[in-house]
Formats: structure tokens, sequence, C-alpha cells
């Protein structure tokens, strides 16, 4: 049993809290400031014990902490945490800005840790086994990618207002909160984003200004690539095409499955479904990073790629600003 120190009682923190118990193979704690959440997570879990600041929680002894506070304390809560020995699982996005990050980088490595970004989209069956495909090349070099996805953001987060939603210098906007799942997730199946442009505006959302509208088109050296997301309409769908030479592969998130198509005009062809609870996915991603932490598999989405990632994010918010490409 691993001993896990989660940092965050939000809702994120809070599911991360939960399925690490659901795994059967760790021994969960919380730092969370806030005294009703610490009272409401003792007498709703099995946990190890509660903290109400850092400082007391690590006066114990723990294998690794999963950071879910806002995006902008994540580098120097890390830092402060790889010092002391920790491994670390961070929510996404890994930071609003690179400061940091390259030492963050070479704490983990020099202490011999562990750590990993949770997007979680690497825990999805799917997605796994149509990465599996493209890398086999079964339909061909991948030429194109295009992203469509939208959901009713109040509905699934109604304090959104209340939240670091409300500001990008705490990781909201819909670039940052939304988009990165899916920029992460098209980066790990078909390369890095080398250039790209972006448009976005706030559309709908009431009682924020941040961007809950985006398109971006991107390049991934050769190939192309085009990102089209919104936080409010009413179907909540997410689809992810690979345009290959010989074929076609799509991600429908909404469905949990992959499809093909290898043939001129037929249709899609539903390759695999994956039925999934709500916190399946969660689940299997704190399996991932316990089996990180056993040297049983290397990291899901490695600190390299979570920065490769967060530089993909500025530069979506730097070309909206200007209007400009932005090559990385």
């Amino acid at each position: 049993m691993k001993n896990i120190l989660v940092i965050g009682g939000g809702s994120i923190g809070e599911r991360h809290l939960r399925c690490f118990l659901k795994s059967g193979r760790a021994k969960v704690s919380l730092c969370e400031l806030r005294a009703e959440i610490r009272e409401r997570i003792e007498r709703d879990y099995d946990v190890a014990g509660t903290f109400d600041s850092l400082d007391e929680a690590l006066s114990n002894s723990f294998d690794a902490a999963v950071i879910c506070t806002p995006a902008h304390l994540h580098i120097g809560m890390a830092q402060q945490l790889a010092e002391k020995g920790l491994s670390l699982l961070i929510e996404k996005p890994l930071s609003i800005s690179t400061t940091g990050v390259e030492e963050l980088i070479e704490t983990v490595n020099g202490n011999n840790l562990s750590a990993s970004i949770a997007y979680v989209s690497h825990a999805h069956p799917a997605l796994q086994a149509m990465k599996q495909a493209l890398d086999q090349q079964r339909f061909g070099p991948a030429v194109q990618l295009i992203l469509t996805s939208g959901q009713h953001f109040p509905f699934y987060r109604p304090a959104y207002r209340e939240i670091y939603y409300t500001k990008h210098e705490t990781g909201g906007g819909a670039i940052q909160d939304a988009l990165t799942h899916m920029l992460n997730a098209a980066e790990w199946l078909v390369g890095p984003v080398s250039k790209l442009v972006a448009d976005a505006d706030h559309c709908v959302l009431e009682g924020v200004d941040v961007e809950d509208t985006v398109h971006v088109l991107t390049r991934h050296g050769s190939l192309l690539g085009s990102f089209s997301m919104n936080q409010h309409q009413r179907p909540n769908e997410t689809t992810l095409t690979v345009i290959c030479e010989q074929g076609a592969v799509r991600y429908e998130g909404h469905n949990s499955r992959w499809l093909s198509c290898d043939e001129i005009g037929d249709p899609w062809n539903v390759e695999q479904e994956f039925p999934l609870e709500r916190d399946d996915l969660f689940i299997s991603q704190a399996d991932a990073f316990l089996d990180q932490l056993e040297g049983k598999s290397g990291p899901a989405c490695s600190l390299e790629d979570g920065l490769q990632t967060l530089r993909v994010n500025l530069a979506a918010l730097e070309s909206v600003k200007t209007g400009q490409w932005i090559t990385l």
C-alpha cells in the first residue's frame, strides 16, 4: 500500500481521493485549508488523515502527492514536495507559465522520483486502442487531425463562477481548462504541435469574461490539425478524427468508443466500445500512477510532455491576442 497525499479538496481533489481509495492499493490523506471540506471528507471516506496546511502534512511520511490546487500554484508546490522526496501526480495544466518547470524536472530526475501529469484521456481505453492502431500505421501515415467538442459547462460545473475558471491567471478559460485535454491527447496521438494560430471569444457563459469558444489551427510537423470547442452547447459531444493515407480513425468520447473506415464511401465501422462508469478513468489513472511508483511502467504523461502542452496553451492564448501564427 502506498501512502498518498491529495492536496486540494475541491471537486477534482475529492475525485482523486475517492479513486485512489477505490484502487485498493493506497492509503490516502487530504491537505485542505477549509475545515468544512476536511470534516466532510473525514465523514464520507476512510481517509488516513486530514491536514489544514502543507507544513503539517509534510511532518508525516508519504510516497507521493497529488496536486489539485489551481494551476498557478502547481510548480512552487511541486518543487517543495520534490525536494522532500515525494513523487508527483500534478493536475492539468502543468502551470500557467513555464517558470520553474525546468528546475522541477531537474529535481524530480535528480531525486529519482516518479512524476506524471493528470491528463486523464491517457487512461481512456478507446484512445489507447486508437493510438496503438496509429502507431502501427494500420491505416498508413497520419496526415490530418480534426477535433470537434462541446458541452454545457454550467450544467457539469455549476460553481464555475466561484472557482479558478474565472481568470487565466489561475488556469481558467476554455483553452487552459478544457481544450488542453484534447491538445494533449492530439500530441500523444500524432506528435507535438510545432506552430498554431488561434481565435477565441467569450460568447455565452454568464458571470465570467474568459473565452468559452475556441478555434485553433495547428501544425504537427507536416500534419495539419484543427480544433473547435465550446463550453456552452447543449449536446455533450467530443469527436477526434485522424485522417490517414489509407483510411481514417475516430474517437467518440461521448460514446466511449473508436471507429475506423478504410474503404472509399463506406460508413464508419465501430472497432471497440467501452462502457464506463463515472470514476472508471480516474481509477485507471490512479492505477497507472501507482504502477509507475512501483516501477512497473513509465509515466502516462511525463513532465516533459506536460511542459510541451503547457507551451501550446500559452501559444494559443498569445495567438488569440495577436492574431498571429506562433511557432513553438
